[in-house]
């Protein structure tokens, strides 16, 4: 009678400490890699329009790194030949109220589905998120001939106004007010607090973080806006700064460096609004509950 042999238990897999370690620093590396990878995608860009604005206009032609004579003559042509500081005026201006009317707008919204119990409220806030799916090129007649019939062109208004509603910031207000404890709410609400009273003095307060993220990219977002601003500015004493950009590089031609460098001037204060709240974007993108 033949023998049977019984296969020799599976050996259990180890998982020692040496090996965790080892992994969790290839992770760490792997996410360096492409953080770098993503840093040169960003900076080489912007530092190409360094190189170019600091070249004379007769050396831009060679497509090389190396700058023979470098000179800062194209900046100063820039606030000679433009009007650039009318420009970041009317471009921060019109960031700013659009920005405002935004971070009210989707707070209050957010607010209401967020703590109103009423009839079809998911239904409510789908259709919002709907809103991310429209195209606003598709908007841009009718909202045209709206503010023309309303004599708001050539006016600010024009420009923050349709920027003001933003699906993705009631999205991100929702989230963050959900993960609000309603403890405070409801003591506030016994003690005679009306609904309004709830949110401005209580919640709003807490919120700092999605209001700061809603803020910083509302207003990046509004800064760099050119087909809308382009559409109904037509007074050169109302122009943005992209509006700007666009009606000089005909007037430029071939002086790159000179674009270069009223290009590069329009981008340096959302680069020093980055350096001065950078704390509050992490905080705010790491507080509004997108992460999951």
């Amino acid at each position: 009678m033949a023998t049977e042999t019984l296969a020799p238990p599976l050996r259990a897999r180890v998982v020692t400490v040496e090996t965790v370690d080892r992994r969790v620093a290839i992770f760490n590396r792997v996410c360096i890699g492409v953080l770098i990878a993503f840093a040169l995608l960003w900076l080489v860009p912007i530092l190409w329009a360094l190189d170019t604005a600091m070249k004379p206009n007769a050396e831009t032609v060679n497509t090389t790194w190396w700058i023979e004579n470098p000179t800062f003559a194209a900046f100063g042509r820039v606030f000679t030949d433009t009007d650039m500081l009318r420009w970041w005026a009317s471009t921060f201006i019109a960031s700013a109220l659009s920005t405002v009317l935004t971070v009210v707008t989707a707070s209050l919204a957010a607010f209401a589905l967020s703590r109103m119990r009423f009839r079809y409220r998911n239904l409510v806030f789908w259709f919002i998120l709907a809103g991310i799916m429209v195209p606003s090129q598709v908007l841009m007649v009718p909202q045209f001939r709206e503010f023309q019939s309303l004599g708001l062109l050539n006016t600010f208004w024009a420009v923050a106004l349709p920027q003001a509603p933003t699906a993705i910031a009631v999205f991100i207000f929702k989230q963050f007010f959900d993960g609000l404890p309603a403890d405070l709410e409801e003591a506030a609400r016994v003690d005679g607090a009306s609904f309004f009273r709830i949110y401005r003095q209580i919640v709003l307060p807490l919120s700092r973080p999605a209001v700061a993220a809603v803020a910083i990219f509302s207003f990046v977002w509004a800064w760099n806006s050119l087909l809308w601003p382009l559409l109904v500015l037509t007074n050169p004493d109302l122009m943005t700064i992209p509006v700007g950009l666009a009606t000089v590089q005909g007037a430029f031609g071939i002086r790159y460096a000179d674009t270069m460098a009223t290009a590069v001037l329009g981008a340096v204060p959302l680069v020093a609004l980055f350096l001065l709240f950078q704390r509050n974007i992490v905080e705010g993108i790491a507080g509004t509950g997108i992460k999951g």
